[in-house]
């Protein structure tokens, strides 16, 4: 039996943006100084138990990597170390690390200088940190030979500020020319097996990653992607908390400008959306484009779940320097910063900024 063919995808440059055409084209991560991480746990360190937290800086180095060189100098097992998320390679990133705490004392750090990692503070904590315990990350981002014109930027700043921006998953999502979606289709098709698990959750949530893009996409169209719609799914602010609204009502309406409440959108999985009828209809319109993937979606024991579609974009600033264009501004958690840079340049194919999570 030959596989199915592939659906039609709309790729990451080409989604729909809210704000206008770019500004400008700049190029990205020129040295690692010119994209900077800091992260956000949103809690604060025990004080006592038996494991300590590390703020780490590092250059130039991926989270996995600087997990297994903090695991060796502590002497404890990499299985050991936490982190609550992935950052880039090819930045300056600060971030959280959690190691059982050594019965020898507090090692010494200074040698991983030379690799760049910096270890700035520890704090005795009670547990392990686990992926995704993060309030989310704060973004310092040059895009060199930038060309804007200073009036636009402002205006462009503004309207983000106070709508926000499409909450799209980054291209970095779906690999190289959109890999994971093709490894996605093999596998929910029946072509690819034996594949490990960790390569089975990439490519799932790439899948149920471009169903709401899509879904996105047509929404920002419409104009009405943080508008609420009779029936539904409003997200509370800050949590993955959800209710369906039938009836919009002035209060809705206001609550969502506030950026009180979010519209939301599918991540497929089994059943259908929890949505009203009309929103509902839209959702199940667009996911059919993706037929082939949605019952083994649901076979594979995935649930539907919700996403906000708007992304607010906290102490946003830009200015105009002497190399280009520089921007500030946090994201929560599982937020893409490309989402942001999108509404205001583009960036040559593969200059791409990784996931905040």
């Amino acid at each position: 039996m030959s596989e199915p063919p592939l659906p039609s995808w709309t790729s990451s440059p080409d989604l729909p943006r809210a704000h206008g055409a770019p500004l400008g084209e700049g190029r990205l991560r020129v040295e690692p100084e010119d994209f900077r991480v800091t992260e956000r746990l949103g809690f604060n360190p025990d004080g006592e138990g038996d494991h300590l937290l590390l703020w780490v800086r590092k250059t130039s180095a991926n989270t996995e990597w600087v997990a297994r060189r903090l695991a060796a100098v502590a002497g404890v097992p990499v299985s050991t170390v936490g982190y609550a998320g992935l950052k880039d390679r090819h930045a300056i990133t600060e971030q959280w690390f959690s190691i059982p705490k050594p019965r020898e004392g507090l090692p010494d750090w200074t040698p991983l200088g030379d690799q760049g990692i910096e270890v700035l503070e520890t704090h005795p904590h009670r547990r392990k940190l686990k992926r995704g315990a993060l309030a989310g990350n704060r973004f310092r981002i040059q895009a060199r030979d930038c060309p804007v014109g200073v009036e636009d930027l402002e205006t462009r700043l503004a309207a983000i500020r106070a709508r926000g921006v499409p909450n799209y998953f980054g291209e970095q999502r779906f690999g190289h020319a959109d890999g994971n979606l093709r490894q996605a289709h093999a596998l929910l098709t029946g072509a690819a097996r034996r594949v490990v698990r960790h390569q089975r959750g990439l490519w799932l949530s790439a899948a149920r990653s471009q169903i709401f893009n899509e879904l996105l996409a047509e929404r920002v169209r419409r104009d009405d992607w943080d508008r609420p719609q009779p029936g539904e799914a409003l997200q509370l602010a800050g949590s993955h908390s959800f209710f369906v609204a039938n009836t919009i009502d002035d209060t809705l309406v206001a609550r969502c400008g506030q950026r009180d409440l979010h519209p939301t959108g599918p991540l497929w999985g089994a059943g259908d959306p929890p949505t009203g009828p009309g929103v509902r209809a839209l959702e199940v319109s667009i996911a059919q484009g993706f037929a082939p993937w949605l019952e083994r979606l649901a076979g594979l024991g995935l649930e539907q779940e919700r996403r906000a579609l708007r992304l607010p974009v906290d102490d946003l600033v830009g200015e105009l320097d002497g190399t280009g264009l520089r921007l500030e501004f946090s994201l929560p958690s599982g937020a893409y910063a490309t989402a942001v840079l999108r509404e205001i340049i583009t960036w040559p194919l593969g200059d791409a900024v990784s996931i905040g999570d």
